[in-house]
């Protein structure tokens, strides 16, 4: 029944040198508005096609409800990456598609603000995270996957120690396009 204490993990609060980590509250939807709407050209490459609506304080009050529900229930932590003092949004990490019993694995999700790419403010967040995720949830696996184009982010992934497990043809959409991915993984130090 190890795996059953897993869905009572409290939601986190991080903290880094830069960064406060959390799951968002509805409070934050005019700040996770600002977030999609200043950084929308710069993430569009990397993301499925968001519809307008995606791009209004509605849409943004709803996926808080569910990044809240999803967190509660243990399928998936939908993290955002606040200032120290919160006064903006600075980028996500989530952990999504949570399978329990023998696999306790994830997939990771990461996005930074245009302003703040190239600082090295993702390292930070996601080692605070992993650390969270490999201790607080106790995951054994955590898998992310690039696109081959994306070499600033298989660079940080190989800089965590994140190894390349394939590659997927015509893996997810983004931006509209089938694309390849490549797959990669980081296991619980202590697995």
């Amino acid at each position: 029944m190890a795996g059953v204490l897993n869905t009572m993990a409290a939601l986190p609060l991080l903290e880094t040198p830069r960064a406060r980590i959390r799951v968002a509250e509805i409070t934050d939807a005019s700040k996770l508005l600002r977030y999609r709407v200043e950084n929308r050209e710069h993430l569009a490459p990397w993301e499925p096609l968001h519809e307008t609506a995606f791009y209004t304080l509605e849409h943004c009050i709803q996926s808080i409800g569910l990044s809240r529900q999803n967190a509660a229930q243990d399928r998936g932590y939908p993290l955002l990456v606040f200032d120290r003092h919160e006064h903006a949004i600075l980028g996500s990490c989530s952990f999504s598609n949570i399978v329990r019993g023998a696999f306790q694995a994830c997939h990771l999700g990461y996005g930074v603000a245009a302003r703040m790419q190239g600082q090295g403010l993702m390292r930070e967040v996601l080692e605070a995270a992993f650390a969270w995720a490999f201790g607080e949830l106790r995951l054994h696996r955590i898998m992310a996957n690039y696109l081959p184009r994306n070499e600033r982010s298989g660079r940080l992934l190989a800089s965590l120690g994140f190894e390349k497990e394939g590659y997927a043809k015509r893996y997810l959409q983004i931006a509209g396009v089938w694309e390849d991915h490549v797959l990669t993984a980081l296991i619980a130090p202590d697995g």
